[in-house]
């Protein structure tokens, strides 16, 4: 069995600091991708609110002139039935 000395566990030890770099470049890596995910699910949750406010809008918009239309209509009827001068 090889003797453990001195210059063998500076080697260990520097390869494991080599190794541990490596996974702390790689944790930030993963941790700036994780914040640019989290970025993009802000910003999609942001553009499907503001598709909710605009389809709202609208709704809004087409009661008001489906009831107006409505309106029309039945005046429209009366006036069949009014005798005209």
């Amino acid at each position: 069995m090889a003797e453990v000395t001195n210059e063998l566990m500076y080697e260990l030890l520097k390869k494991l600091n080599a190794r541990f770099d490596r996974v702390d470049s790689s944790l930030a890596e993963l941790r700036a991708e994780a914040n640019s995910l989290r970025g993009t699910m802000i910003a999609i949750q942001q553009d499907v609110h503001n598709i909710y406010t605009t389809l709202s809008r609208h709704e809004l918009r087409l009661d008001r002139i489906e009831n107006r239309l409505e309106l029309r209509e039945l005046q429209e009827a009366q006036s069949r039935f009014e005798p005209h001068p």
